[in-house]
């Protein structure tokens, strides 16, 4: 009789591991999307223009949304909590930095740092879920994931308003984001380590490639509203931008072991859920960036008014995920996935009823709105995400996916705030000649209209009226815009996710739909 020994149990603690990352988690992006509310503070501190206060907000989001990939490849060389940990303190170390930073140069600095630790803390923190989890509990955990850095994303304007306003302005709300990650810190060594057995080694060629790209598309797009679209700057980064990210589809598909692997996007399931994130950063973050400093500006309200009003658009971000998990056994991840996108388009139309002076009751039902349809998604995306593909290639989805969702939210920010400047700017050139429409722009934009009216000529009352006017229908095409690209994205996600003649047998994506994501 042969005895058989059995392989020692993983001591992943699974629990204590779900707790820290989500802690970790759900404060990282809060200054993503808070900051936003912060600029109108950070633009008269350190008198700064608007597209030098933009740079405060886009730097996070791009660096975060660049180094996803590679520090994904690097946690699995040098350790999955080791990796959360460096992001951790790096995040909080910069934080610092920004809270006492003299001038902008050093806080944009700050920021880029920042969303280089965000990026090792999502991918550490994500590797570690991965590890400590399996099956369907793993769906799960990765559902409650998504959910945490969704709250994160949601509520940052408003705490960061209550900061803002309570705290002593925009240096409180950095220095409180640096304090409040330590206690995650503290529970890290408790976690168990992981590693890759046989690390392939981080893809540098195609992190520079993509990196670079991503970096030179955002530039292009902020600096092409001050600078002129026609400009050598403005021109030379966009067609360097085709020709590296051109470069970077080359080179993943020659690539032994790829930063991300091209041949995910031919599966029109995992394309689908890919666009998801991408058109929801314009559905959702990119107003929630933007509505803050046209409520400051327009309506004149505080920093934490204007918090308390977008709790409309973050707070069904609450109810959604638990409501679709309750009802996630009847109806399938196809319909929600649209049905997500035409509350969005619905919400975004519906918005163009705000006007200098509209009431919260006014406002209610378009924010309302979009919020329940970027609910909705918090409760299935990431576990589809990682579902949509054979389990071995879970983590290179994870990690794809993560890569879209942030890429898009840099992207959607920079495009509809660059909208919103030419359309506000061509509004009011007429009237003012095109220099002082500039920057009369660039004050409104950032919140502040008492600033707009001291740039501009003629009664303060006039140009108050017709800046708010300007940004108004400026907020009106963009939101128009954004309705009309979220009903061709349903159309899209629909099409790429009907069950095709030659599927057979149950779909990964389906098998999971039973499963509550929280």
């Amino acid at each position: 009789m042969v005895n058989v020994v059995a392989a020692p149990r993983r001591r992943t603690r699974p629990g204590l591991t779900l707790a820290v990352v989500c802690a970790a988690i759900v404060l990282v992006p809060v200054t993503a999307t808070g900051a936003s509310v912060a600029l109108p503070d950070v633009s008269n501190s350190l008198h700064t223009d608007l597209t030098s206060a933009q740079w405060v907000v886009n730097a996070f989001f791009l660096t975060f949304a660049s180094f996803m990939a590679i520090t994904g490849s690097l946690a699995d060389l040098t350790g999955r909590r080791r990796m959360f940990a460096g992001g951790i303190a790096l995040f909080c170390a910069s934080m610092l930095v920004a809270a006492f930073a003299p001038v902008i140069g050093l806080l944009i600095a700050a920021r880029v740092l920042a969303g280089i630790g965000a990026a090792c803390v999502i991918t550490g923190g994500s590797a570690l879920l991965a590890h400590a989890f399996e099956g369907r509990a793993r769906t799960r955990a990765f559902g409650v994931f998504g959910t945490a850095i969704g709250l994160g994303l949601a509520f940052g304007p408003l705490v960061a308003g209550v900061l803002v306003t309570s705290l002593g302005g925009w240096r409180a709300f950095f220095l409180v984001a640096a304090v409040v990650l330590l206690p995650p810190l503290v529970f890290v060594p408790l976690l168990p380590e992981s590693r890759d057995a046989h690390p392939a080694g981080p893809d540098w060629p195609g992190a520079v490639t993509f990196t670079l790209g991503l970096s030179l598309f955002v530039l292009g797009v902020i600096e092409g509203p001050s600078l002129g679209w026609g400009s050598p700057l403005v021109v030379g980064a966009l067609v360097a931008c085709v020709l590296l990210l051109a470069a970077f589809v080359a080179i993943e598909r020659r690539a032994e072991h790829p930063m991300i692997d091209v041949s995910l996007f031919t599966q029109p399931r995992f394309l689908a859920i890919c666009a998801m994130p991408v058109l929801l950063a314009f559905g959702f973050v990119a107003p929630l960036m933007q509505l803050p400093s046209y409520f400051m500006a327009v309506d004149g309200m505080s920093a934490r008014s204007a918090g308390l009003l977008l709790v409309l658009l973050t707070g069904p971000t609450l109810v959604m995920p638990v409501l679709i998990s309750s009802i996630a056994h009847r109806v399938t991840q196809r319909m929600l996935l649209v049905v997500t996108m035409v509350l969005v388009a619905a919400g975004a139309a519906w918005l163009t009823v705000i006007h200098p002076g509209a009431s919260a009751g006014e406002l209610a039902g378009p924010l309302l709105c979009i919020g329940a349809g970027f609910g909705i998604s918090l409760a299935i995306l990431d576990g589809a995400a990682v579902s949509a593909v054979a389990p071995a290639r879970a983590g290179m989805a994870a990690g794809v996916f993560n890569t879209m969702r942030l890429g898009g939210e840099s992207v959607a920010i920079a495009v509809l705030g660059s909208l919103l400047t030419a359309v506000t700017q061509s509004q009011l050139t007429d009237s003012l000649g095109r220099d002082t429409a500039g920057a009369v722009t660039a004050r409104v934009l950032q919140g502040d209209m008492g600033g707009a009216v001291a740039a501009g000529p003629g009664p303060a009352a006039s140009l108050r009226a017709t800046a708010a006017s300007a940004y108004t229908d400026a907020l009106h095409a963009g939101m128009w815009t954004i309705a009309a690209l979220s009903i061709l994205g349903a159309a899209l996600v629909g099409l790429l996710t009907r069950e095709r003649p030659a599927e057979t047998g149950t779909t990964e994506i389906e098998k999971t739909e039973n499963c509550p994501a929280v």
